[in-house]
């Protein structure tokens, strides 16, 4: 059998792939690290050189970065329909949305929440152009509903939705409706529910020390 082993913090992206992992439904190891020391060891840079988590290891496999790590395991275990497959015309949206979440959607609430602001004719430059642009444009996507391929979840919705949540939670992501509709329609998956769990037990045993 393969070999999942999964590296993470319960205050970092890796609750995006914490997620993704239950969604999977695969037998899987948690290696839990601490920011700081453990994090920047000779052995755990061979997995990941930036010294940061997420990471995913299946058998030779390594994976960084939480997008592409749902995007690989969806396609790795393609019986779980967590990606369209290559030919279904979803395949585009399912992209499109997935890494715009981790291109525009991340550059534009970093840029707000470090208070850095694109100079007014400026927009081309950066990846997202502008804050508003690039919510209007997740809104729109959104609205049709209920996931952001449609009637179809996906790893997109993984992510989408875990980037939503987090921005929601703490203002760094404006209260629309759609927004929140959408967050809690995901919150209500019993894998966000079972990561969700294991997360904040983790975190309770670390405070508890």
């Amino acid at each position: 059998m393969s070999e999942l082993v999964f590296y993470t913090n319960p205050q970092s992206r890796g609750r995006i792939v914490h997620w993704m992992m239950e969604e999977v439904g695969q037998p899987y190891r948690t290696v839990w690290l601490n920011f700081g020391p453990e994090m920047k060891t000779p052995e755990y840079r061979a997995v990941n050189p930036m010294g940061k988590v997420p990471a995913l290891r299946h058998d030779d496999v390594v994976v960084t970065e939480a997008a592409a790590i749902c995007a690989y395991l969806a396609d790795a275990f393609p019986e779980t329909g967590l990606a369209p497959v290559p030919g279904d015309p979803l395949r585009g949206t399912w992209l499109r949305w997935l890494f715009f979440g981790a291109g525009p959607l991340e550059q534009a609430v970093t840029a707000r929440a470090l208070g850095w602001q694109v100079p007014a004719g400026r927009e081309g430059m950066a990846g997202f152009g502008c804050y508003e642009d690039t919510l209007n444009a997740l809104e729109k996507a959104l609205q049709p509903g209920p996931f952001v391929c449609g009637e179809r979840f996906t790893a997109a919705d993984v992510y989408l939705g875990s980037s939503l949540a987090w921005g929601l939670m703490f203002g760094s992501i404006e209260k629309r409706p759609a927004f929140a509709d959408y967050v809690q329609r995901l919150k209500e998956r019993p894998a966000a529910q079972r990561a969700d769990r294991l997360n904040e037990e983790r975190l309770k045993a670390q405070q508890a020390g």
